[in-house]
Order: structure tokens, then sequence, then C-alpha cells
């Protein structure tokens, strides 16, 4: 088997070899078993279904949460000359009956849904009568309650198992501390997949961290170094997303802002302009990123103080994706944690929840507050554990001031 995907890995997508754990994922998949894969981001983990998918008979179904997202992997796909398709709400009535019947004659090798497209019961029916490859579940961490991008219809995908217990189901996070692993492999009836997880750390990227005293100033300063670079500066509000894309635009860096409260068209046409030209910030609120896949991204800014480490950590992790050197800097003061704390005191959401969520923001606070190295408290959060200091971030580099 191992032989075969590695032909479709050269002649489909032009890859010489696996990386990591790919090829015993791929394998272990391909022969029908089900598993659970944590891969940062930019390890390759969409190769860990699509080439499985294409091993097998039959169609193959990836749950996707973004629109966005699912539209970049589809149109990466048809250029490499496998048919795939997205069913989601861009599609008219009449769109979506030309898929089905295509799909129905099996001209679709990868289809790719919501979750809340996939549990409707005439969804399920639908795929019932058609020969299925296997079940890929992306972003598989929206599962836990407890995490940053919970999702309540992700809860409705354990019934794979019991509606098609012969198909084998990959699921795939970029970021899971224990606690969602378990939470994961519950909720989705994965009790007997095989987990591969991978190394959290991303060598090349520098982590800087500073006090926050005139951070519009500081940002600058921090660009001032990287003019022409892809970057992305996260903030916390919508109104401050667009204050500080007017103000890099006037500072000469050519800025684009994104929140959820643009036009759909504006969000649409940033996002693509940022994709496909080169040199431009993209200045977002964490509605941002999900499945974004600009491999040369150089930066990544925090302007205010993410709400938890996974967080920080999917973030950051935009940036470098091409294995080349990338930064990731942040400025954070006291007035971030207290309107953090206020958001958290304000949030629906029982006292226990509070009580995690709240213990997510100290982790976050002690990463901020650490004189020795930050890569080694970065993973031991995700309970790696790194003998030696790393060397390239701003506490091993600078020295404890």
């Amino acid at each position: 088997m191992l032989e075969q995907a590695q032909r479709v890995l050269k002649d489909i997508f032009g890859y010489d070899s696996f990386r990591g754990r790919q090829g015993a994922i791929i394998e272990r998949v391909a022969n029908g078993g089900d598993a659970l894969v944590l891969m940062p981001t930019g390890g390759g983990k969409s190769l860990c279904f699509q080439v499985p998918g294409l091993l097998r008979d039959g169609l193959c179904v990836v749950v996707s949460p973004l629109i966005a997202l699912m539209d970049d992997q589809v149109a990466t796909l048809d250029e490499l000359g496998v048919s795939a398709a997205a069913l989601n709400s861009t599609l008219n009535a009449e769109q979506q009956r030309e898929l089905a019947n295509r799909i129905r004659l099996g001209e679709v090798k990868m289809l790719y849904l919501a979750p809340e497209r996939l549990v409707q019961p005439r969804m399920l029916s639908f795929l019932q009568n058609l020969k299925i490859a296997l079940f890929a579940i992306d972003e598989a961490h929206c599962v836990s309650q407890w995490g940053h991008d919970f999702r309540p219809e992700y809860l409705q995908l354990g019934q794979l198992a019991e509606l098609f217990p012969d198909v084998p189901r990959i699921a795939l996070t970029a970021t899971a501390d224990k606690r969602t692993r378990e939470e994961i492999v519950t909720r989705l009836h994965l009790q007997n997949a095989e987990r591969f997880l991978s190394s959290f750390d991303r060598p090349n990227i520098f982590y800087r961290i500073v006090p926050k005293e005139q951070p519009r100033k500081q940002l600058l300063a921090f660009l001032s170094e990287r003019r022409s670079d892809a970057g992305i500066v996260y903030c916390l509000s919508r109104k401050k997303v667009d204050e500080v894309a007017v103000f890099l635009s006037e500072n000469g860096y050519p800025a684009l802002p994104y929140h959820a409260g643009l036009p759909s068209e504006t969000r649409a046409a940033n996002q693509k302009r940022f994709l496909n030209e080169e040199g431009l910030i993209m200045v977002a609120t964490i509605a941002f990123g999900m499945g974004i896949d600009k491999p040369n991204v150089r930066f990544v800014a925090h302007m205010d103080l993410p709400k938890s480490l996974e967080a920080y950590y999917q973030e950051t992790g935009r940036a470098g994706r091409d294995g080349l050197p990338a930064d990731a800097w942040m400025a954070y003061g006291l007035q971030d944690v207290l309107m953090l704390k206020q958001m958290l005191q304000n949030s629906e959401g029982d006292e226990r929840h509070k009580r995690l969520e709240q213990h997510k923001l100290d982790a976050m606070l002690a990463l901020c507050e650490e004189t020795r190295c930050r890569r080694q408290t970065l993973l031991a959060y995700f309970d790696e554990d790194m003998p030696n200091p790393c060397g390239h971030c701003d506490n091993c580099v600078d020295g404890v001031q």
C-alpha cells in the first residue's frame, strides 16, 4: 500500500517523499483504520486524508468548518487534476442538484462540506446510498466544548461511527492539549483510532513578547526591518482592526482589514489579495486565519493578548509554513489582562467553564511573564518536553535584563 501511496504522492502532488508520520498515517487510513492526527500547521495535514482518499474506492468526504478553507483546497485539487467539489451555502439550488448528480455518477472524488450540512438527515441518507472511501474531519478540536473554537454541530459527527461502521475516519487538528485530544476521541467515537502526535515545535519561528508602551510606535519599529514582507497583525476588536489598518497604510505599509463586521465581498476580496499578492499585511480579528494556507507569511504580530495558549499557538503558527525564518511578535500590557478578565466574567457559561477559561488565560500570562526560554514554556503546555533552551526566542537571545 505504501508503494501505491508514494506513487500518488509523486504523480499527483509532486512530492518525492513523505514527511514525519505522514506515511504511517496514510497507510493506516488507506487500509481502513481510524486515526487521530495531531500535526502542527504547515506539517502537511491535508495529504494525510487526500492520499488515502485517492487510494480507496469511492467518495472521500471532508468535513471542514469554513467556506474559504474548502474553496481554497478544492481549487488546489482541481489544479492537480483531482475532481473535487465543495457543497456549501454559496451554491444555489440548481447548482446543488447538479453537484448531487455528478456525485451519483461517480464524477467527484473529494467532497468538502460543513459539519452542519453533513449531519442533515437528507445528506446522510444520500451518502448511505453511495460508496464512501473515508470521512476526514478537519479542525477536529472544534468538538471540544472547552476549546476556543467550539462548534456544537461537530458533536453530531459521532453518529458517523454507527451509520457507516465500515468507513474509516480520520480526525485532524493542529492544536489540542491532552484533555482536548481525549474529548475528540470520546465525542467522535474514535475509540479504536490510532493516535499520531507530531511535535508542536516550530523551530523556524522566533518568539518575542514586549511590554506594551506605545504599541503603534513599537509595531512600526518591528515592521521597519520587514518591509515588503507578508504578515498578519491581530487585534482584539473590529474598531482597532480598522484603525490599525489605516494607520499602517498612512505609514507606507500596504495593509488590509479583515473582521466579521465587513461585508462578505470585502472580506473575500481582501483574503484573495492577501493570498495572491506579495508583501501585503492583513490586519485582522481572530475571524481570519483558520485554514489560511499562505506558506510565506513572514510574521504574525499581536497587538492584544490572545485568550489562551492554544489561540496564541494557532495564530502565531500561521507564520513561516514554508520552513523559512519567521517572527511571532506581541506587545502585551496590564490593560489587556483586565479587559480579557472582564470579558470572561461577562461571558455566558457556567462557573466551571469560566474557571477553565481563567486557567487558560493564566497560562497565557505565564508565557508573557516568563524569563526563561519561551519555547520550552509553550511546548510544556502541550505536554511536550524540550530538554534544552531553544536559543531562538527573545529570552534566550537577550538574556534576562
